[in-house]
């Protein structure tokens, strides 16, 4: 009795869960159909002034202060600018 107790709960969880997940996808479609943007915003960055710090040889943290930027944000940036080193 037991078993067949977990299996039939097991059961309606996973049910349960393909439901939430096919609300979700409807609500995204729905919502794309509208036009409204989804996702988290992009920040426009300016590559070029955080070369131009880097090159002056100020620290990561420096240029994301300065600019007010995330320190992740700007090591990234300085990273894909500079050519890999053999």
């Amino acid at each position: 009795m037991g078993k067949l107790f977990y299996q039939l709960s097991g059961a309606f969880a996973e049910f349960e869960r393909y439901c939430i997940r096919e609300r979700v996808k409807a609500g995204l479609r729905n919502a794309r159909a509208k036009g409204r943007t989804l996702g988290r915003p992009r920040v426009a960055v300016d590559a070029a002034r955080i070369g131009r710090l880097g090159i002056q040889g100020r620290s990561v943290r420096e240029i994301a202060g300065e600019l007010g930027y995330s320190r992740g944000l700007v090591h990234k940036t300085l990273t894909k600018s500079r050519p890999a080193v053999p």
